[in-house]
């Protein structure tokens, strides 16, 4: 499975509902097996700079890229686009993911 997340910063606060809005749409695709989009907490005192985050489950890699060649896809990018400031995206195969101090050896 590969799980894909998108940071979001918003240009202004005023933003911040219309981006989450926007990026509503992709809950619509049907290749992601589970996507969220929602608003930062904020509740790390160390960092607050990402105001939204999407995250998702996809099968696999062909799955994560069907979703990114859907036409709700672009449109999402079309409404959010010129709102948002940084975008910062990171996937990973949860194959490959440590989950015990025992997965070193």
């Amino acid at each position: 499975m590969i799980r894909h997340f998108v940071f979001f910063t918003a240009r202004r606060d005023e933003d911040l509902v219309a981006i989450r809005d926007g990026l509503r749409l992709l809950t619509r695709i049907p290749e992601a097996d589970r996507l969220e989009i929602a608003l930062n907490r904020k509740s790390d005192p160390k960092s607050k700079e990402v105001d939204i985050v999407v995250y998702g489950e996809f099968a696999d890699d062909a799955a994560l890229a069907a979703y990114k060649a859907h036409d709700l896809y672009a449109e999402a990018i079309r409404r959010v686009k010129p709102l948002r400031e940084m975008r910062l995206p990171a996937d990973y195969d949860t194959a490959q993911a440590y989950t015990t101090a025992a997965d070193d050896a």
